[in-house]
């Protein structure tokens, strides 16, 4: 793992710590300001339902089978820990910061950025090969793109060292791609879920358990990522010109996930060093 969860050298300061958090809270305030294109996406999915060819439909079906099972038992989305735990290590070697850990949240926010600009240029290429046959190869896209989410979201979980293959981290996982799709109401019921919503305390085992309970067969994920990509996934359906809107949606919904990843479980970071250090004032 890149980062113990208890550190006895502070890296940080408390001023530092509450400064980086007040970033996120300003981030998490930029979400409630929906672009008049996510509106859009979020029409009424009955006009979509009719315009969707059964392939389509039969894939999202396949695909609350997948998630269930990947919050169940873990997935292969999981990428090797040495390459992230190596990530890590280097950019804080270049920082002038401990090559073997701890490592700073600065550290940490280098190696996600990283990932996600790597991940995003994965599903640029991806979304434009498979927009190119339009309807016919967008089936193929769908779990791909989710595949690709999952894994981002994992990289970017070990960037901060929780391990995605604890059972809990696994449901934080899904919830961050919940959170990436959803409207204004739906952000803040997952980060209320989660223990993240102001004055949350980042201790997401309770919030992960009354998750699991919430959610009914994984359907409600599947239909907010649905409703998400509906809209947009119709563009792509045209064969030739679906390259273009192939490449964008999923670069855009790249981009998303892996913001919202980084930006949580930095949250979760912050909080757990901010109370470690009040552990050692007291």
């Amino acid at each position: 793992m890149p980062q113990p969860h208890h550190e006895s050298v502070p890296l940080e300061t408390s001023e530092q710590l509450h400064a980086a958090l007040t970033e996120v809270t300003a981030w998490e305030k930029e979400q409630n300001k929906l672009m008049i294109w996510d509106r859009l996406s979020r029409l009424p999915f009955k006009l979509i339902d009719k315009l969707m060819p059964k392939i389509i439909h039969d894939k999202m079906g396949l695909l609350l089978d997948e998630l269930g099972s990947y919050i169940q038992n873990g997935g292969n989305y999981l990428v090797a820990g040495n390459k992230v735990k190596n990530l890590v290590a280097s950019m804080s070697r270049k920082a002038g910061g401990l090559e073997q850990g701890p490592y700073s949240v600065a550290t940490m926010d280098e190696a996600a950025l990283q990932l996600i600009n790597s991940g995003r240029d994965t599903a640029t290429v991806q979304g434009a090969t498979t927009g190119f046959g339009g309807v016919f190869t967008l089936a193929a896209d769908i779990p791909a793109i989710l595949g690709l989410s999952l894994k981002v979201i994992q990289e970017i979980g070990l960037c901060y060292g929780y391990d995605p293959t604890d059972k809990t981290e696994r449901i934080f996982t899904v919830k961050v791609m919940q959170f990436a799709s959803s409207d204004i109401v739906g952000k803040q019921a997952v980060l209320q879920e989660l223990n993240l919503q102001a004055g949350g305390s980042g201790d997401i085992m309770e919030g992960a358990n009354n998750a699991v309970s919430k959610i009914q067969g994984w359907r409600e994920v599947i239909t907010v990522y649905r409703d998400n990509f509906g809209w947009k996934k119709l563009m792509q359906m045209i064969p030739v010109a679906g390259m273009v809107f192939g490449a964008y949606t999923n670069r855009k919904a790249l981009e998303d996930v892996g913001e919202a990843a980084r930006m949580l479980y930095r949250k979760r970071r912050i909080l757990a060093r901010l109370a470690e250090t009040a552990e050692e004032i007291g």
